[in-house]
């Protein structure tokens, strides 16, 4: 590990493979030795270190923060370790690492670059008023970037922050390894009809049981899927649970954590992502890379990231709108093969990872040289 190198401190609620975690570990393949890294999962979840090549400086710590710790005692841990530490630059991911930007105001301050990518369950309507103070109180000297259009205005008109300190840099995707012409996972699905497949982390904003329970209805009205779900997490249990209760448990396959799952996407026949809440997911761009035609609920800059032919197959966040969107999809295998070539081209268009690298990459060092 090379101590020349400046050292970055990133600080996730959780370091389980999510869009923020890939993100990192992309950025950081990139651009190996350039930045030391030092990465702290707050719940001690370091899954998506495995996405890190071998050759990046990288260094997992352990929270200093306990269970029942009071604010000020959490912020006199942070600081502390802030003192010990001393990175060229603090990196915090979304609400639940806000403490780290409030304690960095306490000492002769580092450089703050906050990452935020959207909201769990309990802000999936409305901005809770306490985190919009919080934010727009301890973020304001920040740098924050931002992957999608809605976040910045959330965090320009709830929040309140100064233009300045925003940056919008959308999500790009690896566009040699999400290819349509790459191998496809070989795996058997029984059951009749296409294969839908997902691919998140299984936690209730991400409502896999949606999508359950809209294939459940397809296969009452003729229109029969076989279902592949790629991820685990907690909801994993319930979730079988509810394909057993639905009968499709024989045409559903939970595959679990794939650390790469490029060739998962070429084994569906099309995508669905059945969120609450998303702002520009990753998952959707890698199934657009893979030339599969796409459908999704209305969430964060879906519309937007997609063709114009492709949003017909945008639905609101219930049971039977997100069936009747994927039900021409199941029927028709020419209108499948028409959308997957253009959320291709889309992809190849507007969403190259290299340019999300380079953005990234010039915020982080004009903080550093700042």
């Amino acid at each position: 590990m090379s101590h020349a190198a400046p050292m970055l401190l990133h600080v996730f609620p959780s370091f389980a493979v999510g869009g923020a975690q890939v993100r990192f570990a992309a950025l950081a393949n990139r651009f190996g030795p350039r930045w030391r890294h030092s990465v702290l999962a707050l719940d001690g979840n370091a899954a998506c270190a495995e996405r890190v090549a071998p050759d990046v400086p990288l260094r997992l710590l352990a929270s200093p923060l306990e269970a029942g710790m009071g604010l000020a005692r959490r912020l006199l841990r942070i600081t502390r370790m802030l003192d010990a530490l001393r990175p060229a630059l603090l990196v915090t991911s979304n609400w639940g690492s806000v403490e780290w930007a409030m304690a960095n105001l306490a000492l002769p301050r580092l450089p703050h670059l906050h990452l935020e990518d959207g909201f769990g369950p309990e802000e999936r309507q409305r901005q809770l008023p306490r985190r919009a103070l919080v934010r727009s109180l301890f973020l304001r000297r920040s740098q924050i970037v931002l992957p999608s259009l809605t976040l910045e205005r959330v965090a320009r008109e709830q929040w309140h922050l100064p233009e300045r300190r925003l940056r919008l840099i959308p999500n790009g995707i690896d566009l040699r390894h999400f290819h349509p012409r790459s191998a496809p996972l070989a795996i058997d699905v029984p059951g009749k009809g296409p294969l839908i497949g997902t691919a998140a982390a299984l936690r209730p904003e991400k409502n896999i049981g949606r999508l359950l329970r809209a294939v459940a209805l397809l296969h009452g009205r003729g229109a029969p899927a076989r279902l592949l779900i790629v991820g685990d997490g907690p909801e994993r249990p319930r979730l079988e649970g509810l394909a057993a209760e639905l009968g499709i448990a024989g045409s559903t396959h939970f595959l679990g954590h794939m650390a790469d799952p490029a060739s998962a996407y070429l084994a569906m026949d099309l995508f669905c992502l059945s969120s609450d809440t998303e702002q520009m997911p990753f998952s959707l761009l890698e199934a657009m890379a893979s030339g599969l035609a796409v459908c999704s609920t209305r969430v964060g800059d879906v519309s937007s990231m997609l063709p114009p032919e492709s949003r017909l197959h945008v639905a609101s966040l219930d049971d039977h709108s997100l069936a009747e969107a994927l039900r021409p999809l199941v029927l028709d295998r020419q209108l499948r093969a028409c959308l997957g070539s253009a959320n291709r081209a889309k992809v190849e268009r507007d969403y190259d990872q290299e340019a999300m690298f380079q953005a990234h990459a010039g915020v982080i060092e004009a903080l550093l040289r700042a």
